[in-house]
This record gives C-alpha cells, structure tokens and sequence, in this order.
C-alpha cells in the first residue's frame, strides 16, 4: 500500500510540475511609461527564464530586449538608446531585472521586484482563467534609482515631467 501511495504522489508531482510549466512562446509581457501630460511609450519587453510552481516564481527580464510601438525610424532609435541608457534602465550595467514570487494569496502575486540592483517588495493582483494569468504590475522607478525626468526630483519642468509609475501587463500561459 506505501508504494502505491508513493507512485501515486509521485505522478501527481510531475503532473503538477509540469502543469506549471511558463510557455514563453504564448506569453506576453508589455510595458508603459508615460508623461504627465498623457503622452506615453510602450511595448514589449521579453523574458530570459520564467517558472511558476508550487506558488512560487521567478521570471526574468531582458531588458536589452525593450521595444517601443509607439516611434518608427530615427525617434523610436534615439528613444530606446536613452532608455536603455545609464538615465533610465543602464541595460549595460544591468541587463536584466528579476521578479521573484514568493507566494500567492488572494489571487496575487507576492514577491520582490529587483531593478537596477535594487529590491522592492511587490503584490501584483492578478486574474486566472484556466491556464492563463492576466495582470498589471505598477512600480515607482524611482525606488530603483531612475529618476530622470522625475517631478519628485527635478524642479521647472513643465509638460515634460515623466510619470514615476510604470505598469507592466502580463498575460502568463501555463501548461
């Protein structure tokens, strides 16, 4: 009887394992930044690694990957250049950001967001429909040290004060 009940949690476990599997490939992450003057930039940005099991998660952020829909030609080149630049995400310095979930209650997901070297704790609410989490993280840039263009930190500049928020929505498919 031990034996059956080991084989049988056994299979549940590697069922379970692999039910939890991130499917990159059907996964989208897609960021915005905006200006106070409701100007905004955005795109997607894509994942180095994701997994989502047991409660627990670690997804990470290329950031050199950041793209922008909102420009064509030489301003959307210029634009990604500055933000990846030292001023904003300093890709080169750090060229990725990791979002690690410690748990999940109450249809969120709580953990800590780490940017630029830098660590905040985070709860992202989150909607699960069969094998897809639908959700929008929104962080404070300046808590991980960019603060260009930040009203909170620059004085005098008008309509181009950029937004301290930024979201990221997220549709993660499991399988």
């Amino acid at each position: 009887m031990k034996n059956i009940v080991l084989v049988s949690s056994l299979i549940l476990s590697s069922i379970m394992a692999h039910a939890q599997s991130v499917d990159l490939s059907k996964s989208t992450f897609t960021w915005r930044g905006s200006k106070i003057s409701g100007s905004f930039h955005s795109g997607p940005i894509k994942m180095k690694t994701a997994s989502l099991k047991n409660g627990k998660g670690e997804f990470v952020a290329d950031m050199s990957s950041i793209e922008d829909i909102t420009l064509q030609g030489e301003w959307k080149k210029k634009f990604l250049g500055h933000i990846k630049s030292a001023d904003f995400f300093d890709v080169a310095k750090f060229p990725t950001a990791t979002f690690k979930i410690e748990k999940i209650k109450d249809n969120k997901f709580i953990g800590k967001l780490t940017i630029k070297n830098k660590t905040q704790d985070v709860a992202v609410s989150f909607k699960k429909k069969k094998d897809t989490y639908r959700g929008k993280l929104t962080f404070d840039r300046t808590k991980f040290g960019i603060i260009y263009g930040s009203g909170n930190f620059f004085k005098n500049l008008g309509d181009k004060v950029i937004s301290d928020e930024v979201t990221l929505k997220f549709k993660i498919v499991i399988h």
